[in-house]
């Protein structure tokens, strides 16, 4: 009875849950759709799944909440002449669900480069152009290029050494049990297997290895390299989705024991603690370590000098590091004899983290200055907002690209060779640190399925990326996060976007989507619609009641509403479950004076006023007196920080805008305003104003999205003011993602372009440029060839 009782439960959350995805796909999300209101603020409803035993209705685990778990002991050995893997591991899974199980599911991610896969080529559209590539024909057909690359598995035995059955489809394996896996018990089972390495930086991929022509050597990033356990959910059962590239993973937690054998004069990197340093270091570098451990800054364990050496020679020998991490979800790591590796100790609430960087020489002069201090900034900055970091070890290991996985990372930021870089590069590398680092609190802590719903950890991620980057600082050039960075995105026409709810694999603006519109969406709740204050309050809620779990994205959406106290269910439907672009508009405004009015004064206002020239989140932190790590640390002020290209913008000034005030009236000294707005987008925002006086000042008004609760598509309203009003401006620090800032005026100028700020030769310079466009030599190379110092900061 009580199997049977947990079965409908569990059928009954599923037929829910497909309901729901139902309704969004076909995107049947009104509720009134002939009439002007009650299509906007109606409650999702059905739209959600609804709130069970697993999950409350409040966004908490349920009293019956459950997830699996699974244990490994690993043994892998690098093949480095051979450029091959050979794994074999014990899998101890624990049933810590409700039902019986006859079959296991594992995944094996590197089968996403065998041939046979669908992936590769029967589900991928190519198309010709006018000129045709080496890569072009790649992308064609990838087929002949993999030839002997996917997972070839040697064996699966259950404890006592008896032959499981096992099927492979793709880059799923499913293993047939002897006898069904009750509830509460466990089944430990070996499963042994090799593969080809693919070169990344040739074939793609998220692990394999990078070859230095140069000096003949290879950086190994070693990861989805072993069979691994998928999910097993109450909201779907097994999640077995094929991995094709894209949609990342859902894995359940587990112990690590893992033993790792490379060529002794390699250097490794992993996700844990190496337990066996005494074996595999030699005696200096084993001291350095140590010293590190209560350093007060960055230490250079492997140095430069050291990787220099080791490059010119290849040792036939092999060392075996060990490794132990636990209640990870994923484990990853690097080796190279190229590695030079740093770290440096800090502590958040009472717990000591090594934060470290492993990287070739040639990113030595960007990494040595900023990794491992970018990785700890990092920590405090996500522990702030989220939850306190868990693990012992942090790690930022330069590889050429931007991939995560618990307590370990791979980067880019290279230098060229004489050792400058331009500020771009610089700041990607800053960028892709803070959000693959960022990454160990979503998805590697709070648990969600990236397979399924790619924003709930890379649309939170880039979200909390960019309060990093502006912790950093506040004149680092976010391009995610702020309001008026997805515009250009929303203006797309329909049929290239598609809700952030879409399955990961059916995004087209992936990145747009999933990314940047999640991110954006959160700043403006944050910063315009809930207020920081509680919205942080809100968030470390959610992190907290879903730290080492599994959430949904129900579970956020209520989580988010009933730690603020915010019924948020008009955001939810609009930005999450639809594509309609925020576009509000001032379309009459009305003065009336009740006596005779002064003469009008002749004042200049701009659609961008000259105190707003930055984001809300940058005005906020400016004025707030937030101090920024680049001010606390002023190590981390490079060339850049004091430069200042030649040809700077310039301000220039536009002639006064006529007042135009229609009269209606008088009788004392005050002015009624009547205003009519229009929202021509689709999306509800709430209407921030700024008003501009004759007198020269100005003020700035907030009124809530609940003013247009009775009529969706316009609203008019009546303010008073004691003195004259000469111009309106809707939304003037772009904080809503309007697409149409020029609807958002009344007797407001238009901002000069950019073009013809460059053109402008009048007005003082503000602040610091981004440096870019001076040619083929970046500017920290034109200042050593010119000799020139950089021009010193006006901050």
């Amino acid at each position: 009875m009580a199997i049977f009782q947990s079965l409908k439960t569990w059928l009954g959350a599923w037929i829910s849950m497909a309901l729901a995805l139902t309704a969004v796909q076909g995107q049947n999300i009104r509720n009134n759709p002939s009439s002007n209101h009650g299509n906007a603020f109606e409650q999702l409803g059905s739209i959600l799944p609804d709130p069970n035993v697993y999950r409350t209705a409040s966004g908490a685990p349920g009293h019956g909440y459950w997830q699996m778990r699974v244990d490994y002991e690993i043994d892998a050995r690098l093949d480095e002449a051979d450029l091959r893997l050979h794994g074999s591991e014990w899998v101890t899974v624990f049933n810590q669900s409700p039902d019986p199980l006859n079959y296991l599911w594992l995944q094996l991610d590197e089968n996403e480069h065998n041939p046979s896969s669908s992936s590769v080529y029967a589900a991928v559209e190519s198309k010709t152009g006018k000129r045709i590539t080496e890569g072009n024909l790649y992308d064609i057909d990838r087929r002949p290029k993999l030839n002997g690359h996917g997972v070839q598995i040697l064996e699966v035995k259950d404890a006592k050494g008896k032959a499981l059955e096992y099927f492979i489809h793709e880059t799923m394996m499913r293993i047939s049990l002897p006898g069904a896996l009750q509830p509460g018990k466990s089944f430990r089972f070996r499963v042994s297997w090799n593969y080809k390495l693919p070169n990344r930086l040739d074939i793609g991929g998220r692990g394999g290895y990078e070859y230095f022509p140069e000096d003949g050597n290879h950086l190994f990033t070693m990861t989805q390299w072993f069979p691994r356990l998928c999910v097993y959910s109450d909201f779907q059962g097994w999640q077995h989705k094929q991995f094709t590239g894209r949609g990342e993973f859902a894995l359940p937690f587990g112990d690590y024991r893992v033993k790792i054998t490379v060529p002794s004069d390699h250097v490794v990197a992993a996700t844990g603690q190496c337990v066996n340093y005494e074996k595999v270091l030699s005696a200096e570098r084993l001291a350095r370590w140590k010293s590190a451990q209560i350093s007060g800054d960055v230490v250079e364990i492997a140095t430069r000098e050291e990787a220099k050496v080791a490059e010119q020679s290849r040792s036939t020998q092999v060392k075996t590091w060990v490794y132990r991490a636990d209640d990870v979800r994923d484990f990853a790591w690097g080796s190279s004899r190229k590695f030079i590796w740093d770290a440096l100790p800090i502590e958040i609430e009472g717990r000591k983290i090594l934060c470290m960087s492993y990287y070739p020489k040639e990113a030595y002069e960007l990494y040595r200055r900023y990794s491992t201090k970018t990785v700890a900034h990092t920590l405090r900055t996500y522990s702030k907002h989220t939850v306190p970091y868990p693990y012992p070890v942090a790690i930022s290991v330069e590889a050429s690209n931007g991939m995560e996985y618990p307590m370990i990372c791979f980067n880019f930021g290279r230098t060229e060779k004489d050792g400058t870089y331009s500020e771009g590069t610089k700041n990607g590398m800053l960028g892709v640190i803070i959000h693959e680092v960022g990454h160990n609190f979503f998805p590697m802590i709070i648990n969600s399925d990236e397979r399924q719903w790619t924003w709930m950890d890379e649309g939170l991620n880039t979200f909390l990326q960019h309060l990093a980057q502006e912790a950093f600082d506040n004149d680092y050039p976010s391009g995610r996060g702020p309001a008026s960075s997805i515009v250009d995105y929303m203006k797309l026409d329909p049929d290239q976007l598609e809700p952030i709810m879409t399955n990961s694999e059916n995004l087209v603006q992936f990145g747009s989507n999933a990314y940047a519109k999640t991110a954006v969406g959160l700043n403006i709740l944050r910063e315009t619609i809930i207020g920081r204050e509680r919205f942080d309050l809100a968030l470390r809620e959610y992190a907290r009641r879903w730290a080492f779990r599994h959430p949904t994205p129900a579970d956020f959406f209520r989580t988010m509403e009933d730690a603020s106290g915010e019924d948020l269910d008009w955001f939810w439907r609009a930005w999450f479950y639809d594509i309609k672009p925020v576009d509000l508009a001032i379309d009459t405004v009305i003065v009336m004076v009740t006596s005779h009015p002064p003469p009008p004064r002749e004042v200049t206002y701009y659609m961008n006023h000259p105190e707003v020239t930055e984001s809300i989140t940058k005005y906020r932190n400016r004025t707030s007196g937030m101090r920024f790590l680049v001010d606390a640390d002023t190590s981390l002020r490079d060339f850049y920080y004091h430069y200042n290209p030649p040809h700077s913008p310039k301000v220039q000034r536009y002639h006064p805008v006529e007042a135009g005030l229609e009269l209606r009236g008088r009788t004392d000294s005050t002015y009624l305003v009547e205003v009519q707005f229009s929202n021509k987008g689709g999306m509800v925002m709430p209407l921030i104003l700024r008003w501009y006086y004759d007198d020269g000042t100005y003020e700035d008004e907030r009124l809530s999205v609940q003013l247009w609760r009775k009529n969706e598509q316009e609203v008019t309203k009546t303010f008073v003011r004691s003195k004259r009003p000469i111009a309106l401006q809707l939304d003037p620090f772009e904080e809503t993602a309007d697409i149409e800032t020029a609807n958002n005026g009344w007797n407001v100028a238009e901002a000069p372009s950019r073009f013809e700020l460059f053109k402008s030769e009048e007005g003082p310079r503000r602040g610091r440029r981004r440096a870019g466009g001076e040619g083929q030599l970046n500017p920290m190379q034109r200042a050593r060839q010119e000799k020139e110092p950089a021009t010193a900061p006006q901050r």
